[in-house]
């Protein structure tokens, strides 16, 4: 079955607006005529009344007929802008969220039981709406700000596709409306125009939120007036959100969910459970997603690499501000670090946050301090990179070092000249292990060959990640680890780990394959730290694509990607790799007893560290 989503023929009306922009180190002020602003220390002060603003609710038509009803979509959106785009001559750049999570979710869908025999599903409960509170804060700085609700969400018409093509040119419509290529209307029907916008847009929003702006950046020349995104906590592939290696992995907290329970919870009970053909009943599209996301093999295939955005990066015009948290393991660190890499194979301007914190913002008032002794919080950042990108201000944004790193530990925010950091090399240590049942090592200078062979049997449903990275200098059966002699200096991490490790599955044909790394402490120390984690199916070993059996007993070298990170192991401390099978936060839990045996001397793990050796 195909989710029968399909673009119907677009509606243009009027011109392309042409964007207002804004001479380089202007300062104007409230009476000028050109800009209709003030610019403070680098900032567009609130000279509008946001108490006076005019605010209207519309809908715009999309080229969409999710459906199947015979008419094209509409989405709702909520519109806030000064008075004075309505009484005087005041056109302004517009601020723009698209979010599934307005109203009307199902606030109890079930989970798949895949989980323990004695445990129930979990159901999925609601979900923040991040950032919020745009109107009153850009409005009296001369934007626009629309918040609107995805297709087949809420009040919009329609069925969500999660991720497809359906859903972002749903957003494109809101987009193209402000440039005067797309129809929106009253709640009399009456077609309404934007014409009090200059028709530039900057989007934001966090997770979901933030992934839309990720998808319609993609369309790249099809969406002009798309001056800028900021992206927070952001999928950039959803394969990647739900799926790993080919690997059935769960967002961090949500074991059991998948594509077919977000699109339902977005979608509402009405919409998602009611058989049928009539508007708004989208039973048949739920069905499709549950059956095309394939559970079974956890596979990518077509249903995936229509969500996979990446490859598409390559056609991004605008500027991006990535926000992400180092420790986010809903919306996991490869997210932000691909969609990153690809800006930056493909030279899109763009600027990173990245805080030490999980699934949101660094918070408003999280700053940094410049080398000229400047300090910016979070919010004057983002307010900084609207008035560049869609005011013209010239506040030196773009000249400044280009990523923020909040250290752990400390706290401080850091800036660099890139991500990941200049100078990080890529250094392999070769696991090594002189006895079979002692805890193995990690060496730059071991050369590879003959080492003892290391067992372990799985029981990781029944054992948390902070147990079974407890203890580096003790043996446990349940899985295997390999430290490093004790740091003389620190060693910082930035960028994307990876591991190979020669192992055999010794009593079955598929298997769950965990690497940990871990700051340990010095010997003796109880300190442990999960820095990062990696997944991996045993049987798609080759590609994420297929799925390649494996024979009971033999050896096979298993290469994957941890999640990417930045990270500063101190002197003193220990780099650790734990080798485990199940992890019972994030892969699929079978029953335990399934039998590994790693060989360390064909075995390795590669970071990527600042000045390239320990």
């Amino acid at each position: 079955m195909r989710i029968r989503s399909r673009v119907l023929a677009g509606v243009v009306a009027g011109g392309t607006a042409v964007a207002a922009t804004l001479p380089a180190g202007t300062t104007a002020t409230a009476q000028t005529d050109d800009p209709p602003i003030v610019v403070e220390d680098g900032l567009t002060q609130p000279i509008y009344s946001f108490a006076d603003a005019v605010e209207q609710r519309l809908w715009v038509e999309t080229p969409l007929d999710t459906d199947g009803d015979g008419a094209l979509d509409r989405v709702v959106i909520d519109v806030s802008r000064p008075a004075e785009t309505e009484t005087e001559d005041l056109d302004v750049p517009v601020i723009l969220e698209v979010s599934p999570y307005r109203s009307g979710t199902w606030g109890s869908v079930p989970y798949h039981d895949d989980l323990d025999p004695d445990e129930l599903p979990q159901t999925l409960g609601p979900r923040a709406n991040l950032p919020g509170a745009l109107d009153d804060y850009y409005v009296p700085r001369g934007y626009g700000v629309i918040i609107a609700q995805s297709v087949g969400t809420a009040q919009s018409d329609g069925c969500p596709t999660v991720g497809d093509e359906a859903e972002t040119l749903s957003a494109k419509a809101i987009v193209d409306w402000l440039a005067g290529r797309a129809r929106a209307f009253d709640a009399d029907g009456n077609e309404v125009v934007a014409d009090w916008t200059t028709g530039d847009v900057g989007m934001i929003g966090a997770s979901y939120n933030g992934t839309i702006p990720n998808q319609l950046a993609t369309l790249g020349r099809e969406v002009p007036n798309l001056k800028t995104i900021v992206p927070i906590v952001a999928i950039s592939d959803w394969y990647g959100y739900y799926r790993e290696n080919g690997l059935v992995v769960a967002p961090g907290g949500y074991q059991g969910e998948d594509a077919d329970v977000l699109g339902r919870y977005v979608a509402g009970q009405t919409r998602a459970t009611t058989p049928g053909d009539g508007a708004n009943q989208c039973y048949e599209e739920m069905t499709a997603l549950e059956e095309e996301q394939d559970r079974v093999t956890g596979d990518d295939n077509d249903f995936w690499k229509a969500r996979n955005h990446l490859p598409k990066a390559k056609n991004v015009q605008a500027s991006v501000l990535v926000v992400d948290g180092r420790n986010d393991w809903n919306v996991k660190p490869l997210q932000w670090a691909r969609w990153w890499d690809e800006l930056a194979r493909h030279d899109v301007p763009r600027k990173i946050w990245l805080h030490n914190g999980g699934h949101g913002t660094p918070g408003n008032n999280a700053s940094y301090t410049l080398p000229d002794g400047t300090t910016w919080t979070y919010q004057t950042t983002v307010h900084r990179w609207f008035d560049h990108w869609l005011w013209g201000v010239d506040n030196g944004i773009m000249s400044e070092p280009r990523a923020i790193v909040q250290r752990e530990g400390t706290g401080t925010n850091e800036t660099y000249a890139d991500w990941p950091v200049p100078g990080a090399k890529d250094l392999t240590l070769r696991l090594t292990a002189d006895d079979p049942e002692a805890p193995g090592g990690l060496d730059t200078k071991a050369a590879p060959g003959r080492q003892k062979a290391q067992s372990f049997v799985d029981n990781g449903r029944n054992r948390s990640a902070t147990d079974l990275i407890a203890a580096p200098d003790t043996a446990d059966p349940n899985r295997l680890v390999y430290v490093s002699d004790v740091l003389e200096q620190p060693a910082h991490l930035s960028g994307t780990p990876s591991v190979t490790i020669r192992a055999s599955v010794d009593n079955t044909t598929a298997a769950n394959l965990t690497a940990y790394l871990v700051d340990y402490g010095p010997p003796g120390s109880d300190e442990a730290t999960m820095v990062t984690r990696g997944w991996m199916d045993v049987q798609n070993r080759v590609k994420r694509d297929q799925t390649h059996p494996i024979k009971v007993g033999k050896a096979y070298d298993f290469t994957w990607d941890l999640h990417a990170d930045d990270y500063v192991f101190p002197a003193g401390h220990r780099i650790g790799l734990v080798v485990l099978s199940t992890d019972r936060d994030f892969t699929l839990r079978p029953l335990p007893g399934t039998e590994l045996t790693v060989h360390p001397g064909h075995s390795r793990v590669t970071l990527p560290i600042v000045g390239g050796r320990l």
